[in-house]
């Protein structure tokens, strides 16, 4: 039987709702998407499927039109729509008990938790992104190494400090900076800030955490800094990635991570860490946040700061160079969005 396949206007509460409504059969949330298709029979909706960039989510066909051909159609829609926006490379969420249909159109699975199963296809694979990265950051197979993941929105000396510790208790050090661009200050603008703030330290790499560390693939509700039920499994997925594949790929042998005394988030997140990358072996570093005047420096205190205009209170929580690119067109591009 054929049955037509039709985008939904996602400036209409109505159709939105109508999808929320049949995603909630099937205890998925509905939200940040910027494509979704839906297959109707008489005017119920049957199947749909969404996207927010190259990550395909929020799938979900009725138990009576299983096995009928659906997730094909569905999947080809989206495609279609990923292949107009010159995206080649795509991730798909889904349920474990999914993953199979999505096996047989040709995605790859990366990982599979209790309850979420990420997959991927197109002209990119994890394992050959990572080699990619070795090679041109020169990180060399005969060293071990321990990281850090960091977002720097934007680079305080609290993050300074932390990379301190890792360079005086290791050899080497390799510090991934989130390359999603969800954050106040964009990637190119935080990359540079971490680099130009660590140039001092001989023994670090400043490397890309490209789509696999932090991303919209592996841990979308990170960006939301929200709590819900699925928060643990997207943190478990991208603590198990970070295990599986980045572990053995860069010889690394610890992980630091600050401590964290406000957002549960990123509390559940380093909770995650501690259970899952023992059992690849890693040891996972908890250092005490540094201080000023006894309150930890964070990023989102410099965030209120700059937004009060504030500078001489910002210039005591982040080093020079930060200052530097804060006071570049680039950074106050940035800091005029606060």
């Amino acid at each position: 039987m054929y049955y037509n396949v039709d985008s939904i206007n996602l400036n209409s509460s109505y159709d939105k709702n109508e999808v929320k409504s049949f995603l909630k059969r099937f205890e998925l949330n509905y939200e940040d998407v910027d494509y979704s298709v839906v297959i109707r029979e008489n005017n119920e909706i049957i199947a749909t499927c969404s996207k927010k960039e190259n990550v395909i989510k929020c799938f979900a066909i009725d138990e009576n039109y299983q096995g009928l051909g659906l997730s094909n159609t569905l999947i080809s829609k989206i495609t279609e729509k990923l292949f107009l926006e010159k995206r080649y490379h795509s991730f798909i969420f889904t349920k474990p008990e999914n993953q199979y249909l999505f096996e047989g159109l040709n995605y790859k699975n990366i990982f599979t938790t209790n309850k979420v199963s990420l997959l991927e296809s197109g002209n990119k694979n994890i394992n050959n992104s990572l080699e990619k990265l070795k090679q041109e950051y020169n990180i060399s197979s005969d060293k071990e190494y321990a990281t850090i993941v960091m977002n720097c929105n934007p680079f305080t000396l609290g993050h300074r400090y932390l990379i301190e510790r890792a360079s005086e208790e290791n050899e080497n050090v390799i510090i991934f900076v989130v390359e999603e661009d969800k954050s106040v200050f964009p990637f190119n603008i935080r990359y540079e800030m971490v680099k130009k703030g660590t140039e001092d330290l001989k023994n670090v790499i400043v490397v890309p955490a490209g789509e696999y560390i932090i991303s919209s693939a592996t841990f979308p509700t990170y960006f939301f800094k929200k709590n819900d039920n699925t928060l643990k499994e997207y943190t478990k997925l991208d603590c198990n990635i970070f295990g599986k594949y980045f572990v053995p790929k860069f010889n690394i042998i610890k992980r630091y991570i600050g401590s964290e005394p406000s957002c549960e988030v990123t509390n559940i997140y380093n909770e995650t860490l501690n259970e899952v990358l023992p059992k690849y072996n890693v040891k996972v570093n908890v250092v005490e946040r540094k201080e000023i005047n006894y309150k930890p420096i964070s990023a989102s205190r410099v965030r209120q700061l700059l937004k009060d205009s504030n500078i001489e209170e910002v210039k005591k929580l982040v080093p020079k160079t930060t200052i530097e690119i804060l006071n570049s067109e680039d950074g106050e591009t940035a800091i005029s969005k606060l």
